[in-house]
């Protein structure tokens, strides 16, 4: 190489260290293609790069998920290993989390015969408590296990969504701060639930209110049902949308009063004026692919958008492959071909809430007052601005 290229190699590193370092725009150009956590590592090597990190960090308002199936390499649940490398390669800043495991796969119940370890280790404190440092300090968690979990696959809002009744599998939905959106994470049991309980938890007394996700566990013991009319009876009388089920346990957040085993409740209240939600039940009389879509069909009217939007199938134990006369995945897909573009999650559960209800603006459209249903499917789109 001679003088004059070396010079101008040498020219050319000191005008890109000089743009680096002093034009704003390339800069925060360039950190638009840097993941999150990449980005608040860069954050803190000068002020100009502190600053547009900043500026681009509030641009990342676009909702994302991590989903898993089948078992991994490690005596970790499928999901908590996956998401160890995934989040590293997220694009947002997760304020809210929402996780959801199949029950027998993160207690270890499904390898107890061959794999004791894994069953001592998959769902202990250590399990928790590496799963919340994946995510920022002061990031709410909601944990949660149910029999069967239904998720869309990580990468594309497009992607064909999964009913899985057996085997591993699980998702997290990371949801940043969005402007217009107020997302609350709740969790009573019985010592802790009262009208004061609600109100501070955004649940009653609170016109913002546009929908609740809600996941009740252990309800079967004595007391349990009273305890989900306690909760449920105020929500309906709202104008929110109420959708969830009945799940098995929760592991985030942690229990603050009640014993191992006592009843309760988790869930999300979303209050804010772009806030949108509607649902359709499928009732026990849809048994067949037609009639499926068909009534999904029916959240058209909503005219919910695409983007921003999830879609959430709260589905009973009893249903799924063996009521559709051994065809699999029935409902997910009659979703699908529905909302092509609208990434679909859920669980099978113990027991379905919600009703046929339309949360648009500032008006709300509902068929019925029953909440809490057997054999039927919820299936909800909710909209975050």
């Amino acid at each position: 190489m001679g003088e004059n290229e070396e010079f101008t190699e040498y020219l050319q590193d000191c005008k890109g260290a000089y743009v680096l370092s002093n034009v704003a725009e390339v800069v925060e150009r360039i950190l638009t293609f840097v993941p999150t956590k990449s980005l608040l590592r860069i954050a803190s090597v000068c002020r100009l790069w502190r600053n547009c990190a900043r500026r681009v960090l509030r641009t990342h308002q676009q909702l994302t998920w991590v989903s898993a199936c089948g078992q991994y390499k490690t005596e970790a649940h499928v999901l908590c290993s996956i998401l160890a490398e995934e989040v590293e390669k997220v694009f947002l800043l997760p304020k809210t989390v929402l996780a959801l495991v199949d029950y027998e796969g993160f207690t270890g119940r499904a390898y107890s015969h061959r794999y004791n370890k894994a069953k001592k280790n998959r769902h202990s404190p250590n399990t928790v408590d590496e799963l919340n440092l994946l995510f920022p300090k002061g990031c709410d968690i909601v944990g949660i296990t149910t029999p069967g979990v239904v998720l869309t696959p990580s990468g594309s809002c497009s992607s064909r969504p999964q009913e899985y009744q057996e085997g591993e599998a699980g998702f997290a939905i990371m949801l940043p701060s969005i402007e217009g959106v107020h997302v609350k994470s709740f969790h009573f049991c019985k010592k802790s639930i009262s009208p004061t309980a609600l109100k501070e938890a955004g649940l009653v007394d609170n016109p913002e209110l546009r929908v609740v996700l809600i996941f009740v566990y252990e309800a079967y013991k004595t007391g349990g049902s009273q305890f989900l009319s306690q909760i449920l009876e105020p929500l309906a009388k709202s104008k929110a949308l109420i959708a969830g089920g009945l799940v098995e346990s929760v592991f985030s957040p942690p229990r603050q009063c009640c014993s191992q085993g006592a009843f309760g409740v988790v869930g999300l209240a979303l209050s804010g004026p772009k806030v949108q939600g509607a649902s359709v039940l499928l009732n026990q009389e849809v048994s067949d692919p037609k009639a499926a879509e068909a009534t999904i069909r029916r959240l058209k009217a909503a005219k919910v958008p695409e983007r921003n939007t999830l879609g959430f199938m709260f589905a009973c134990v009893g249903r799924g492959q063996n009521y559709y006369h051994n065809q699999a995945n029935v409902e997910a897909e009659a979703f699908h071909k529905v909302f092509p573009n609208t990434p679909l999650f859920g669980l099978f559960g113990n027991g379905e809430i919600g009703c046929d209800r339309i949360v648009k603006d500032d008006y709300t459209l509902c068929d019925t007052d029953s909440l809490q249903h057997e054999y039927t499917t919820v299936m909800t789109l909710v909209h975050l601005g």
